[in-house]
């Protein structure tokens, strides 16, 4: 069996006219023993020249067709067309030679219409033969058997690809649609989902695929809550598209993600909204390589301004970034003009001259520190980055008649707990304060929480540790937070700064918040693996709690206070903070920058506690890390923050 299949494809060519060679004839003998009922000499002496011109006549026609040529591993229905046209012709030419020949004396035309129809199901069904023989003999051994769960169109295809893959074996249909219960398609039969539990068992599935592609975020969601149960390892199919025009592969189908966890359906996007800051306006982005920059480059690049700014401190996150958007700009043909630069969001000079030379209307900034524990233990990198870079762009952009000024905030900025939040907190009191102070420039923030696929995001992290063989890490069991994707943020970012009248704090409508303890298990269950604990000794990933990371916090919020209204998009609300006037703002950001230079720790965060009233930051970890160069301050500490307010 396995040494045809392990023929080359010019031998196994020959094998297919050899057979038509030899088959074409005993159909054309079995056509005239149907029609006289016997084949005795006298019968068939007449037709003798007829069965060997038979072959000679049908093999050049399915040569000329390109019958030969199909490899039979991948044919299809489409095949009986050219069987049926070649077949046909090969007759009608039998015929009509007989006919000039002879004039169909002695000879019985009923034998010419039995063959065709013979013929005809002779070459279709030898193919299909064929077809079966191959994909039986291609399976491997120890190919994984799946269950498909969907039986439409998408499901069919996607058995029909894995078949002739043969690293995948499809042994059972799953879909509710009751009309389709028992039924059987491409030879395996379809069952509801109610009986997945006792199928797993014995048909000895290893994997479920997802093959229902139209199919809302909310409804995948409620599939994979029924999935979750059975903890088999459960794969999503890539589009059968993909899969048709070769941009996919069998090996692409990807394991679940927090998307798909989540389930949450993207609003789509106000097209006005996202053209009105960007399209046909010099546009820039501060913070271009990061995860949140990137994004809003490559959602900005659609939108198709005239000339794109990219302004980054990391010459790799740089380069990465300007070669994707060249990328797209060839793919897309589109005509934009990039122009990337490595700084700091610190040089105000340099930044305004940029600004000035390119007349940049629209401003994006989105450079930031955001690691909270890496920023708690450098908060004076953390303070100069994120609230000082605010300000030097803030002002470089009012120099340079800046139209729109965008400030990427974020949910820790409401009442932190971490140098992090505070610093994006002062970096929106510093733009509020500027609003009240000019109208030359529109500044807003747009605040959100974490979003998935960023770096430092804890899905990546959980999939590495599973792969791994757990444990899972994670820092407490209560610990929750509000996840959106990186594509959807960055629409919505650009919506809501279309919507900026000035000093605006839009948040985002981040839906539920999700608790991350049962976020792992979920990916555990879905990978087809158990948890283990105390009640489940032989679990296979271990959870472990490893506590608080310094500032970090069990819930985040994405509100202060309560004064929140709607806007015209249903994801983006508009916040009213409290705000501190520029000039007493002022005289406080000169206190903290001179105390930054000066490196004095202990004035820094007490500086950070005045201006940021919100700010609780957690004493008994933070007073080692403010406090290391002046422990004789620390005990002094834990009182500061209520003798100032």
């Amino acid at each position: 069996m396995k040494l045809l299949l392990e023929f080359p494809r010019r031998r196994k060519q020959i094998v297919a006219v050899t057979a038509d060679l030899i088959f074409l004839p005993l159909t054309f003998l079995a056509a005239i023993f149907l029609r006289f009922d016997s084949a005795g000499p006298d019968v068939i002496r007449p037709y003798l020249w007829l069965i060997m011109a038979a072959p000679l006549v049908s093999i050049p026609i399915f040569i000329r067709l390109g019958l030969y040529r199909a490899v039979i591993r991948f044919i299809d229905y489409k095949i009986i067309y050219v069987v049926l046209f070649g077949v046909t012709l090969s007759v009608a030419i039998l015929l009509a030679v007989t006919a000039f020949a002879t004039s169909m004396i002695g000879l019985s035309r009923g034998v010419f219409g039995i063959y065709w129809v013979s013929a005809i199901m002779y070459v279709a069904a030898s193919r299909f033969i064929a077809r079966g023989y191959f994909s039986h003999a291609s399976r491997k051994m120890d190919s994984v058997r799946v269950a498909i769960y969907g039986a439409g169109v998408s499901g069919n295809q996607l058995a029909q690809a894995l078949s002739h893959a043969g690293e995948y074996r499809p042994v059972v249909f799953i879909d509710d649609k009751k009309e389709l219960r028992g039924a059987t398609i491409a030879g395996i039969t379809v069952y509801p989902s109610t009986a997945l539990a006792d199928l797993i068992e014995s048909k000895e599935i290893s994997k479920i695929v997802l093959a229902m592609p139209s199919l809302s975020k909310a409804q995948q969601r409620r599939i994979l809550d029924k999935l979750e149960p059975l903890k088999v390892k459960t794969l999503v199919a890539p589009p059968i598209k993909n899969l048709i025009n070769g941009s996919a592969r069998i090996q692409d189908m990807r394991e679940v993600e927090i998307e798909d966890l989540l389930g949450r359906d993207a609003v789509e996007p106000n097209q006005d909204l996202m053209a009105m800051c960007i399209t046909g306006k010099v546009v820039m982005v501060t913070g271009a390589g990061g995860s949140i920059g990137s994004e809003l480059c490559r959602q900005i690049l659609n939108q198709r301004p005239a000339q794109m700014i990219l302004l980054e401190m990391s010459e790799f996150a740089l380069y990465s970034i300007e070669q994707e958007l060249q990328g797209l700009l060839r793919q897309r043909n589109i005509q934009v003009q990039l122009m990337p630069f490595l700084g700091s969001v610190l040089d105000t000079e340099k930044c305004e001259k940029i600004l000035r030379t390119f007349g940049v209307e629209t401003l994006y900034h989105a450079a930031a520190y955001k690691h909270v524990p890496l920023v708690e233990h450098n908060p004076i990198e953390g303070i100069r980055n994120n609230a000082f870079g605010t300000l030097s762009m803030a002002r470089a952009a009012i120099a340079a008649n800046v139209k729109r000024f965008v400030l990427i905030s974020t949910d820790k900025a409401v009442r932190p707990t971490n140098v992090m939040g505070s610093t994006k907190r002062l970096a929106e009191l510093i733009l509020q304060a500027f609003s009240r102070e000019q109208d030359k420039t529109r500044f807003c923030m747009v605040r959100f929480g974490n979003v998935l696929g960023s770096s430092g995001s804890v899905v990546p992290l959980f999939r590495k540790q599973i792969i791994a063989g757990g444990p899972i890490t994670i820092t407490h069991p209560e610990i929750t937070r509000y996840f959106m994707t990186i594509p959807e943020a960055a629409q919505l970012v650009l919506q809501a700064g279309a919507m900026g009248s000035g000093g605006d704090v839009f948040v985002l409508d981040m839906g539920a918040p999700v608790k991350i303890v049962d976020l792992a298990k979920r990916m555990i269950h879905l990978s087809g693996l158990d948890v283990k604990s105390e009640l489940t000794p032989n679990g296979t990933i271990e959870i472990q709690h490893v506590g608080l990371r310094p500032g970090e916090k069990l819930y985040e919020e994405l509100l202060i206070g309560d004064n929140v209204e709607g806007t015209e998009h249903p994801l983006i609300m508009r916040a009213q903070e409290a705000e501190i006037p520029w000039p007493r703002l002022d005289g406080m950001l000169l206190e903290l920058g001179a105390a930054c230079d000066q490196f004095d720790h202990v004035t820094v965060r007490a500086l950070l506690l005045r201006i940021v009233m919100e700010y609780e930051p957690q004493c008994d970890i933070e007073d080692l890390i403010w406090c290391a160069n002046d422990k004789s301050s620390c005990d002094s500490q834990s009182g500061l923050k209520s003798s100032l307010h």
